[in-house]
């Protein structure tokens, strides 16, 4: 991404009809019920997927962000721990080690669920912390070094936000980049969730940076 393309079930069943809590009794003699273990075991409902539909990144929820531009092609958003949501990549080192590519990706979607939004500048401050450190471990593992660390409050359709921005140290044979910029955009639903949209752009290519937050000013929430 400037890494390469690649986070309990529970059925309630409630019954209404009269009869289906009324006794029934069993044949005399009946032996006994024997247990029969099902030959399929049920699976935990997948998390939902946004999807790129147009010129717009759309998340699960109907939250909306323009893509980067026609060059940027939708691939999987997975590595980057938002939920419900879609990204968009551009390869920037094809074929850079004789196995891979290497670019730059943007994502569009929301926290997951257990993380709860406070709306307040420090909790939108400490949700975009949140946000921006599953997207780096995902992408570059848990060793990865980071500096220049920026934050600032930001105003996105209405709602207030944080934006931060960091470098992720990179080192990778055959690959000429030694770092990646990182950039992370909470916005504020009002509901004690966020819209969130992280950027990772090869330090080669730093004209994206504002093309990102551009994007991100156009964020459109579902209301």
């Amino acid at each position: 991404m400037a890494a390469l393309t690649a986070t309990a079930l529970c059925i309630g069943w409630i019954w209404t009809r009269a009869d289906a809590v009324s006794p029934t009794a069993l044949p005399s003699g009946n032996p006994g019920l024997r247990t029969v273990s099902p030959s399929v075991k049920p699976t935990p409902t997948p998390p939902p997927q946004g999807k790129v539909l147009g010129t717009q990144l759309v998340a699960a929820n109907k939250d909306s962000m323009p893509i980067m531009g026609s060059a940027w092609s939708e691939t999987g958003a997975s590595r980057i721990g938002l939920y419900g949501g879609a990204a968009v990549w551009l390869t920037v080192h094809e074929n850079y080690n004789g196995d891979a590519d290497w670019g730059n990706v943007v994502a569009f979607g929301q926290l997951t669920p257990t993380v709860k939004v406070t709306s307040t500048p420090a909790g939108l401050k400490s949700a975009a912390t949140q946000a921006g450190s599953r997207a780096i471990i995902g992408l570059y593992g848990e060793g990865a070094k980071i500096s220049a660390t920026t934050h600032k409050a930001i105003t996105v359709d209405g709602h207030p936000g944080h934006e931060i921005t960091t470098r992720v140290a990179v080192s990778a044979p055959k690959l000429t980049e030694t770092f990646s910029t990182v950039l992370i955009a909470v916005v504020d639903r009002g509901d004690g969730t966020a819209a969130v949209s992280i950027g990772d752009i090869a330090g080669s290519t730093p004209t994206w940076i504002q093309v990102w937050r551009t994007k991100v000013s156009q964020i459109k929430i579902n209301r």
